[in-house]
């Protein structure tokens, strides 16, 4: 396929002529075969040219270390951390999971209302005349911006992103694959990661020329146990008392300048970072359309701007479901003992938000697949990553805590390169030498973890000493999960 081509995707249907899903018809976790392929079937393939994205655009996107958009934290598209390593010399991969998150997306309801707040406080200011030089210059478009997002809903370049990876995972995986043993494929429930893993499978698909032709198997109810989704804890503090901290370090001088551009405009520093967000969501949501208002929002703000905004992103993420909240990691125990339960081919044993009905069965939950994509959120694989000890920031000192008052460089913690839209944690499982011993290598956005919790070498860690290093999810985090529902 040519670089002009364009994509077939899976996207809601547009406001006009929407039919929302009863919601019953998704929370049931259990679908079997057949139950699976009618739900692929029934949402419909946008192929027009206003709605398809070239595979150029989608490679193009993200590329350049400089560009901003790999400062916009979890808003950031997809790009490849680090170029693939092939496995060493006499390793073969028998088994790979993949936990992925849905593609990019229009903001939430409630992001939403606060970006059109903010955007409305500066179309209401008295901005100067269009001159040719002068910040009144740089604000007097957004008296002509019109807002045009929807909500939380997938964007093309979002199902273009999830059809790419599945066309990749074809390309690198095939092999494990073959007419009896295709992937098990799962989702959480909500429409956007359901919709995220049918153009992965259709991507698939694609690139094995219809030979192969996977279905997603289980949706899980996100109002259940549901190890895809953060929901499971409502004991876990809000990460906003230190976000605020960072906000008001790096926000106010851009805030000054824009009601300085703007009389009467009486931002706040929320508004400042609000009006910074319509930029990634606004990006995203154009991508192959010409919109150039989407650049003139971003270029409002100076690099290093974006890199206060990224920070912030990273203090979200990390003390929302990460190592900073005491009860992050705990909700990502779940999915590890699946995943253990899938290397060492043996029932899965849990005690925190797995549903035990649907992984005691081998229809739900089978243990004799080559590869598994699993379809999450940008929060749960954060608690993931948490639980199994990836991106551990001991290094910094101080019990790896991120201070939430100025950023450290020296930090690994970017959620632009660990939860992007349709992020991707891919576990490999490898059979090395004569004697086949088994080994593990997680990369995540492509990029070797060096395993260090496990004595990884070269990044691998032997099977065994693998799954003795994830004690804390064994042991069902120790009773961290009562605390959850603790008042």
């Amino acid at each position: 396929m040519g670089s002009s081509s364009k994509l077939p995707l899976y996207l809601p249907y547009n406001d006009a002529g929407r039919q929302h899903r009863n919601r019953s018809s998704i929370t049931i976790a259990l679908l079997a075969f057949f139950a699976a392929s009618a739900l692929y079937l029934a949402w419909p393939a946008w192929t027009s040219p206003g709605l398809s994205i070239s595979r150029g655009e989608i490679n193009s996107f993200g590329a350049g270390s400089g560009r901003i958009q790999r400062r916009w934290a979890q808003y950031s598209p997809w790009y490849a951390v680090a170029e693939y390593q092939r496995p060493p010399q006499g390793c073969t991969i028998n088994q790979v999971n993949i936990l992925q998150r849905h593609g990019a997306r229009y903001p939430t309801s409630g992001a939403g209302k606060d970006i059109q707040s903010a955007l409305q406080k500066l179309k209401s200011a008295r901005l100067p005349p269009r001159t040719r030089q002068g910040s009144s210059n740089k604000l007097h478009f957004l008296k002509h911006f019109v807002y045009d997002l929807g909500e939380a809903d997938l964007v093309p370049y979002g199902a273009s992103e999830s059809y790419e990876a599945g066309r990749t995972t074809f390309r690198r995986y095939g092999h494990l694959v073959d007419e009896e043993n295709l992937p098990f494929v799962r989702a959480s429930g909500s429409e956007r990661v359901i919709l995220s893993a049918t153009n992965w499978t259709k991507g698939f698909s694609f690139a094995s020329q219809s030979a192969y032709f996977p279905v997603l198997s289980v949706i899980l109810d996100e109002s259940l146990n549901d190890t895809l989704d953060d929901s499971m804890c409502p004991s876990a503090t809000s990460p906003s008392p230190y976000t605020s901290i960072w906000l008001s370090q790096f926000a106010p001088p851009i805030t000054s300048r824009l009601n300085a551009a703007a009389p009467g405009a009486n931002l706040t520093d929320e508004d400042t970072h609000n009006l910074m967000s319509l930029c990634p969501f606004d990006s995203v949501a154009h991508v192959g359309q010409g919109r150039k208002e989407a650049r003139k929002v971003c270029k409002l703000f100076s690099e290093e701007e974006w890199e206060a905004y990224e920070y912030f992103g990273d203090l979200n993420k990390f003390y929302g479901t990460g190592y900073g909240q005491p009860l992050g990691p705990i909700q990502g125990v779940g999915y590890i003992n699946e995943l253990l339960a899938r290397l060492t081919n043996k029932p899965v044993h849990d005690h925190t938000q797995t549903n035990t009905t649907l992984d005691s069965s081998p229809l739900t939950f089978p243990l004799n697949k080559t590869l598994y994509a699993d379809f999450s959120h940008d929060n749960q694989m954060i608690a993931i990553y948490s639980a199994i000890g990836l991106f551990n920031q001991s290094h910094l000192g101080f019990g790896g805590i991120l201070d939430p008052r100025r950023p450290d460089e020296r930090r690994t913690w970017r959620v632009s390169e660990m939860v992007p839209f349709a992020a991707r944690m891919v576990v490999e499982r490898l059979s090395c030498g004569e004697g086949g011993e088994e080994y593990v290598r997680i990369l995540v956005n492509e990029k070797v973890q060096p395993l260090e919790f496990c004595g990884g070498s070269g990044g691998m860690c032997a099977l065994e000493d693998f799954v003795e290093s994830q004690v804390y999810a064994r042991s069902s985090g120790g009773g961290d999960f009562e605390k959850c529902f603790e008042k």
